[in-house]
C-alpha cells in the first residue's frame, strides 16, 4: 500500500520526532546540541517556523511547531538535516547520513493537546531515564517554560499564555503541570498519532482540519463493513 504523504497544516501546531539511522548517537558532545540549537533559531526565523518546545536527546531530537505555510516545515527540516550532517561528520571525522530520511508529524488540536504535547517533549528525557528529573536536564525547552531561564529559541504559543496572567503566574502553573506529568494512557495517544501521522484531537477538530487538506487524518475503520437494516447475506433465504 502506497505511504501517505507527511500531513502538514499551516497555522496549526505540529508535534514531530526525528530519529538517527539504527540508533547511532547524533549528539557525541556539548557542542554539537550548542550547533543544533543556533541552527533552530535560524531556521526558525529563516523558514518562519514557531519553536513551542523541544528536547534533544542523544540519538533523537522532537519539536512541537507551527509551521506559516504549507512547505516550510519541511523545508526548514531539509535545511536543518544537511547543515547539521555537515558539521556533524566534519568536527567528528565522520561522513555519510545520520538522520532516518523521514521524520515523524502529527498536526495536533492546540486547544486540547498543545500543552499535553509540550509536557511530552520536555518530559522525554526523563521518560527515557536520560535523567531522574527532567528539570535537570539541559538540551530542553522545559526550564524556559518553568521561568529559570530565557531560551531565545521559543516562541510561546496562545494556549500558554492561558495560563496566568503574568509570566510569574504561567511559570507557576507550567511547574505545577509538569510535576503532575502525563498520565500513560496520554503518552500512548500521543506517541501512537506522532509514529502514524494521523492528526490529534476530537471529532470536531478533524472536521475542522479536512477543510484544509485531502489527506486523511484518521486510520480507516477496521473489520467489514457493517450490514444495512434488512439486508441478509444468504442469498438461500430469499423467497422462491
Amino acid at each position: 500500500m502506497a505511504r501517505l504523504p507527511r500531513l502538514s497544516v499551516p497555522g496549526y501546531p505540529h508535534l514531530l520526532v526525528q530519529r538517527s539511522v539504527a540508533g547511532q548517537a547524533a549528539f557525541l558532545a556539548e557542542t554539537d546540541y550548542q550547533f543544533m540549537l543556533s541552527e533552530l533559531r535560524s531556521l526558525s526565523r529563516r523558514h518562519e517556523v514557531a519553536i513551542h518546545a523541544y528536547a534533544l536527546m542523544p540519538d533523537q531530537f522532537h519539536l512541537l511547531v507551527t509551521p506559516s505555510d504549507a512547505r516550510s516545515l519541511s523545508l526548514a527540516m531539509q535545511a536543518l538535516g544537511r547543515r547539521y550532517v555537515r558539521d556533524f561528520n566534519r568536527r567528528h571525522g565522520r561522513s555519510g547520513t545520520l538522520w532516518q530520511a523521514r521524520f515523524r508529524c502529527t498536526v495536533i488540536d492546540p486547544e486540547n493537546f498543545l500543552l499535553p504535547c509540550s509536557l511530552f517533549v520536555e518530559l522525554g528525557p526523563e521518560r527515557a531515564q536520560r535523567v531522574t528529573d527532567a528539570r535537570l536536564y539541559p538540551w530542553s525547552s522545559l526550564s524556559h517554560h518553568l521561568g529559570l531561564q530565557v531560551d531565545p529559541a521559543i516562541t510561546e504559543h496562545a494556549e500558554v499564555w492561558k495560563l496566568g496572567n503574568t509570566p510569574f503566574e504561567r511559570q507557576a502553573e507550567y511547574r505545577r503541570l509538569s510535576e503532575g506529568g502525563l498520565p500513560e494512557p496520554e503518552v500512548g495517544k500521543i506517541h501512537n498519532a506522532v509514529e502514524h501521522g494521523w492528526a490529534l484531537g476530537d471529532g470536531s477538530f478533524l472536521r475542522e482540519l479536512s477543510s484544509k487538506t485531502e489527506r486523511r487524518l484518521a486510520p480507516l475503520p477496521v473489520g467489514r463493513p457493517r450490514r444495512a437494516a434488512g439486508t441478509s447475506g444468504n442469498s438461500s433465504s430469499q423467497v422462491r
